[in-house]
């Protein structure tokens, strides 16, 4: 979970055994805990690290900072005890994604997300106790590699039917009063859920908005059914310790993989109405286009993470595995991003660049440094040096990229170009004999 102070974790750690323990229990006298001086300096710390743009009033972190911060917190600490806290209004930002799409960006002021930061302190070990096994997205000691591991493992378990479904704009259609009553489940507090109501409010009538610090909380939350529905298919399938279902979901990105022998067939066609069923339930509309059934036994593939999936044969011991790398939209993506950055800086110190360049080529290598990668990260690399060199050049009024001239070793040692385009050894589960 979240680190915080001793006397935090030690509430949390109570709250998350409470609730292991007591499934039924809904918990009461939590408001009070929300209100905490600690929670509070936690929740702005945790806001602070994750850094963020302003709010729809401006203001930053250096500014609080400016003013002081406990006086800050402690005119948040008296608004939610005498009940006067109301949440802003939330800044919208446009994000592009492909096919000139636009995904939308609610961000909360700074203000409202330490006081969102502090009923997820409070909340989430409550909901960490009922979440399930398949669950992965935005939750605490989990992340997207083991949640891409589980599927490559199932693939290699002779999982070879997938289901890969794709939800038409999950977070934004969201229903409030069915999200409500999934939380009262748990929680007799109405105090908590009244601020709740506030801030789901503030982003409108329907939804959960991205870039709240709640919003990952309560979207699986949302979704929690839709697992334990997935968990018992995987249950009533089971054979001693093989079961002829598997999935994996990390937010609204979900897969499930079924055994491909013949006599299994039944089983896609069961848990695509029943998976229906439940997403009616919600008011989730699938996208029945970007949804669709695989067999990877036919030589097809699927994506999910960022990664496509298909199955191979290995030459050396004959065995079907999964075959997992990154996308080409993925790659493509980094290489446009880079390419606006040397076009930007042109005229640009080299150092300059690699400055800039280095952080972004990082974070992508260390996400896509799992599965089948090498082939992706040599064609990178190879792009980036080609670019750095002509960047070289021009600077210098000469064409070309500079082979002889400039070695490796200046590049990659002398100007600290990124070089760490190295797959981890791990991440290659388990395979099944042909």
């Amino acid at each position: 979970m979240i680190k915080a102070s001793n006397d935090l974790q030690d509430l949390r750690r109570r709250i998350y055994i409470k609730a292991k323990a007591e499934p039924p229990h809904r918990f009461w006298g939590l408001y009070v805990h929300v209100c905490k001086g600690e929670v509070l300096q936690e929740a702005f710390r945790l806001a602070k690290k994750n850094k963020g743009a302003p709010g729809i009033d401006g203001e930053t972190f250096e500014a609080i900072e400016e003013r002081g911060v406990e006086d800050y917190l402690e005119q948040i600490r008296k608004e939610l005890l005498d009940r006067t806290y109301r949440p802003q209004k939330l800044r919208k930002q446009e994000i592009p994604k492909d096919g000139g799409k636009v995904r939308i960006l609610s961000i909360p002021t700074i203000r409202d997300r330490i006081v969102q930061g502090a009923l997820k302190l409070i909340l989430e070990p409550i909901f960490e106790a009922d979440f399930k096994p398949g669950s992965y997205g935005y939750r605490p000691k989990r992340t997207a590699h083991q949640a891409i591991e589980q599927v490559a493992k199932a693939i290699g378990q002779q999982k070879t039917k997938v289901i890969d479904l794709d939800l038409s704009a999950y977070f934004d259609t969201v229903r409030h009063h069915l999200l409500l009553d999934k939380v009262a489940k748990r929680i007799d507090d109405d105090d908590v859920m009244r601020l709740l109501n506030m801030m789901l409010k503030a982003a409108g009538n329907i939804g959960v908005p991205q870039g709240g610090v709640i919003s990952p909380l309560l979207s699986n939350i949302y979704l929690n059914e839709i697992d334990a529905m997935l968990e018992k298919a995987k249950e009533v399938t089971r054979q001693g310790k093989y079961t002829h279902v598997e999935y994996a979901r990390f937010a609204d990105d979900l897969v499930i993989l079924v055994d491909g022998h013949q006599r299994h067939e039944w089983l896609v066609p069961a848990i695509k109405q029943r998976l229906r069923e439940e997403f009616a339930e919600l008011e989730v509309k699938i996208n029945e286009e970007k949804s669709r059934t695989v067999d990877l036994t036919a030589g097809e593939s699927f994506s999910f993470l960022g990664f496509d999936f298909r199955r191979i044969k290995s030459l050396k011991n004959q065995v079907w595995r999964a075959h997992y790398t990154p996308r080409l939209k993925k790659r493509t993506e980094i290489l446009r991003k880079l390419k606006e950055i040397f076009r930007s800086y042109e005229s640009q110190p080299l150092d300059r660049v690699i400055q800039l360049i280095n952080p972004i080529i990082r974070g992508w290598v260390n996400y896509f440094a799992i599965g089948f990668s090498s082939e992706c990260f040599s064609f990178v690399k190879y792009w980036v040096e080609k670019k750095v060199r002509r960047h070289l050049c021009r600077a210098r009024g000469q064409r070309g990229f500079g082979w002889e001239r400039w070695t490796k070793e200046l590049i990659y040692e002398r100007l600290g170009l990124y070089n760490s385009y190295r797959v981890k050894a791990k991440g290659f589960p388990k395979a099944s004999p042909a």
